[in-house]
Protein backbone atom coordinates (compact mmCIF):
# COMPACT_ATOMS: atom_id res chain seq x y z
CA UNK A 1 0.00 0.00 0.00
CA UNK A 2 2.35 2.38 0.90
CA UNK A 3 4.46 1.68 -2.28
CA UNK A 4 1.40 3.18 -3.91
CA UNK A 5 1.76 6.55 -2.69
CA UNK A 6 2.95 9.49 -3.98
CA UNK A 7 4.56 12.96 -2.60
CA UNK A 8 1.23 14.74 -3.25
CA UNK A 9 -0.46 12.10 -0.76
CA UNK A 10 1.37 13.18 2.20
CA UNK A 11 -0.03 17.03 1.70
CA UNK A 12 -3.51 14.73 1.46
CA UNK A 13 -2.89 12.80 4.84
CA UNK A 14 -1.88 16.70 6.25
CA UNK A 15 -5.01 18.07 4.56
CA UNK A 16 -7.09 15.01 6.81
CA UNK A 17 -4.89 15.20 9.76
CA UNK A 18 -5.57 18.94 10.21
CA UNK A 19 -9.03 18.02 10.04
CA UNK A 20 -9.37 15.78 12.60
CA UNK A 21 -7.04 17.81 14.93
CA UNK A 22 -9.85 20.29 14.38
CA UNK A 23 -12.36 17.58 15.62
CA UNK A 24 -10.41 17.17 18.32
CA UNK A 25 -9.87 20.82 19.62
CA UNK A 26 -13.40 21.27 19.23
CA UNK A 27 -14.29 18.00 21.44
CA UNK A 28 -11.64 19.62 24.26
CA UNK A 29 -13.28 23.08 23.88
CA UNK A 30 -16.37 21.89 25.43
CA UNK A 31 -14.39 20.19 28.29
CA UNK A 32 -12.88 23.18 29.04
CA UNK A 33 -14.33 26.19 26.64
CA UNK A 34 -10.89 28.42 26.35
CA UNK A 35 -10.79 30.85 23.34
CA UNK A 36 -7.62 29.77 22.43
CA UNK A 37 -8.51 26.04 21.88
CA UNK A 38 -11.67 27.40 20.08
CA UNK A 39 -9.48 29.08 17.74
CA UNK A 40 -6.86 26.77 17.25
CA UNK A 41 -10.11 24.34 16.18
CA UNK A 42 -10.58 27.31 13.69
CA UNK A 43 -7.13 27.77 12.39
CA UNK A 44 -6.59 24.62 11.72
CA UNK A 45 -9.32 24.36 8.92
CA UNK A 46 -7.73 26.92 6.89
CA UNK A 47 -4.75 25.07 7.08
CA UNK A 48 -6.07 21.90 6.10
CA UNK A 49 -7.08 24.14 2.86
CA UNK A 50 -3.55 25.08 2.07
CA UNK A 51 -2.52 21.12 1.84
CA UNK A 52 -5.57 20.62 0.18
CA UNK A 53 -4.22 23.34 -2.57
CA UNK A 54 -0.70 21.68 -2.51
CA UNK A 55 -1.71 18.41 -3.62
CA UNK A 56 -2.58 19.03 -6.29
CA UNK A 57 0.13 21.51 -6.92
CA UNK A 58 2.83 18.73 -6.26
CA UNK A 59 0.91 16.08 -8.00
CA UNK A 60 0.69 18.11 -11.48
CA UNK A 61 4.20 19.26 -10.78
CA UNK A 62 5.17 15.52 -11.25
CA UNK A 63 3.44 14.37 -13.43
CA UNK A 64 1.66 11.30 -10.36
CA UNK A 65 -1.83 11.54 -10.76
CA UNK A 66 -3.61 8.36 -9.28
CA UNK A 67 -7.05 6.93 -8.88
CA UNK A 68 -6.27 6.43 -4.90
CA UNK A 69 -5.06 10.31 -5.08
CA UNK A 70 -8.32 11.39 -6.19
CA UNK A 71 -10.11 9.09 -3.20
CA UNK A 72 -7.55 10.10 -0.73
CA UNK A 73 -7.88 13.78 -1.25
CA UNK A 74 -12.28 13.57 -1.42
CA UNK A 75 -12.20 11.35 1.81
CA UNK A 76 -9.31 14.17 3.34
CA UNK A 77 -11.46 16.92 2.28
CA UNK A 78 -14.90 15.15 4.00
CA UNK A 79 -12.98 15.53 7.40
CA UNK A 80 -11.22 18.49 6.94
CA UNK A 81 -14.28 20.90 5.23
CA UNK A 82 -17.42 18.49 6.37
CA UNK A 83 -16.64 17.33 9.51
CA UNK A 84 -14.47 19.81 11.12
CA UNK A 85 -16.94 22.84 10.49
CA UNK A 86 -19.90 20.83 11.74
CA UNK A 87 -17.74 19.94 15.02
CA UNK A 88 -16.68 23.26 15.77
CA UNK A 89 -20.62 24.55 15.12
CA UNK A 90 -21.70 22.12 17.67
CA UNK A 91 -18.83 23.68 19.58
CA UNK A 92 -19.82 26.96 18.93
CA UNK A 93 -23.35 26.16 20.90
CA UNK A 94 -25.25 25.07 17.68
CA UNK A 95 -26.68 21.86 19.55
CA UNK A 96 -30.09 21.88 19.54
CA UNK A 97 -32.25 19.03 17.55
CA UNK A 98 -32.20 21.08 14.42
CA UNK A 99 -29.18 22.09 14.90
CA UNK A 100 -27.70 18.64 14.86
CA UNK A 101 -30.37 17.69 11.81
CA UNK A 102 -29.05 20.54 9.54
CA UNK A 103 -25.46 19.98 10.64
CA UNK A 104 -25.92 16.48 9.46
CA UNK A 105 -27.60 17.59 6.18
CA UNK A 106 -24.68 19.68 5.73
CA UNK A 107 -21.93 17.03 5.90
CA UNK A 108 -24.38 14.65 4.21
CA UNK A 109 -23.95 17.26 1.25
CA UNK A 110 -20.37 17.36 1.16
CA UNK A 111 -20.06 13.85 0.77
CA UNK A 112 -22.46 13.55 -1.66
CA UNK A 113 -20.46 16.21 -3.55
CA UNK A 114 -17.25 15.01 -3.56
CA UNK A 115 -18.35 11.04 -4.49
CA UNK A 116 -20.44 13.14 -7.94
CA UNK A 117 -16.98 15.09 -8.58
CA UNK A 118 -15.54 11.20 -8.45
CA UNK A 119 -17.67 10.20 -10.91
CA UNK A 120 -18.12 13.10 -12.96
CA UNK A 121 -14.18 13.90 -13.14
CA UNK A 122 -13.50 12.20 -16.37
CA UNK A 123 -16.62 13.96 -18.60
CA UNK A 124 -15.55 17.29 -16.75
CA UNK A 125 -12.29 17.41 -17.96
CA UNK A 126 -12.87 17.11 -21.40
CA UNK A 127 -9.77 14.61 -21.98
CA UNK A 128 -7.31 17.10 -20.62
CA UNK A 129 -5.52 16.85 -17.01
CA UNK A 130 -7.79 19.00 -15.56
CA UNK A 131 -11.62 19.62 -14.39
CA UNK A 132 -12.67 22.92 -16.50
CA UNK A 133 -15.67 23.78 -13.59
CA UNK A 134 -16.91 22.71 -10.63
CA UNK A 135 -20.43 21.81 -10.78
CA UNK A 136 -21.77 23.18 -7.27
CA UNK A 137 -19.76 24.80 -4.84
CA UNK A 138 -16.60 23.52 -3.92
CA UNK A 139 -16.36 21.79 -0.52
CA UNK A 140 -13.59 23.68 0.72
CA UNK A 141 -15.85 26.84 0.76
CA UNK A 142 -16.85 25.61 3.92
CA UNK A 143 -13.51 27.59 5.28
CA UNK A 144 -16.09 30.91 5.38
CA UNK A 145 -18.16 29.03 7.52
CA UNK A 146 -15.31 28.72 10.06
CA UNK A 147 -14.20 32.01 9.74
CA UNK A 148 -17.91 33.26 10.77
CA UNK A 149 -17.70 31.10 13.71
CA UNK A 150 -14.02 32.44 14.61
CA UNK A 151 -15.33 36.24 14.06
CA UNK A 152 -18.41 34.73 16.47
CA UNK A 153 -15.45 33.44 19.08
CA UNK A 154 -13.22 36.70 19.56
CA UNK A 155 -16.71 38.77 19.41
CA UNK A 156 -17.64 36.67 22.67
CA UNK A 157 -20.80 35.69 21.02
CA UNK A 158 -20.27 31.53 21.57
CA UNK A 159 -23.09 29.97 23.34
CA UNK A 160 -26.41 31.42 24.43
CA UNK A 161 -24.52 35.25 23.17
CA UNK A 162 -24.55 33.07 19.55
CA UNK A 163 -25.54 35.58 16.76
CA UNK A 164 -29.53 35.30 16.39
CA UNK A 165 -30.05 33.27 19.77
CA UNK A 166 -32.49 30.01 19.07
CA UNK A 167 -36.14 29.29 18.38
CA UNK A 168 -38.26 26.63 19.73
CA UNK A 169 -39.80 24.97 16.94
CA UNK A 170 -40.94 21.52 18.63
CA UNK A 171 -37.18 21.63 19.22
CA UNK A 172 -34.26 23.88 19.43
CA UNK A 173 -32.97 25.95 15.90
CA UNK A 174 -30.16 28.28 16.19
CA UNK A 175 -30.81 30.25 13.20
CA UNK A 176 -26.99 30.59 12.18
CA UNK A 177 -27.29 27.51 11.78
CA UNK A 178 -28.87 27.77 8.38
CA UNK A 179 -26.15 29.14 6.83
CA UNK A 180 -24.72 25.59 7.23
CA UNK A 181 -27.86 24.70 5.20
CA UNK A 182 -27.48 27.05 2.62
CA UNK A 183 -23.75 25.81 2.11
CA UNK A 184 -24.65 22.45 1.92
CA UNK A 185 -27.48 23.12 -0.37
CA UNK A 186 -25.28 25.26 -2.62
CA UNK A 187 -22.23 22.16 -2.76
CA UNK A 188 -24.88 19.93 -4.30
CA UNK A 189 -26.86 22.12 -6.75
CA UNK A 190 -26.30 21.00 -10.59
CA UNK A 191 -27.14 24.62 -12.08
CA UNK A 192 -24.07 26.11 -9.93
CA UNK A 193 -20.86 26.09 -12.42
CA UNK A 194 -17.93 27.23 -10.94
CA UNK A 195 -14.63 27.76 -13.31
CA UNK A 196 -12.40 25.81 -11.49
CA UNK A 197 -8.94 27.79 -11.22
Amino acid sequence: MIRGFHLADLFTLANASCGMASVFASMTYLLSPTIGLFTLAAALVPLALVFDSLDGRVARWRHAHSMLGRELDSLADVIAFGVAPAALAFAAGMRGGWDWAVLIYFVGCGVSRLARFNVTAEALSAGGDKVKYFEGTPIPSSVVLVVVLAVAAWGDRLGAALYFGSVELGLVLHPLVLMFALSGSLMISKTLRIPKL
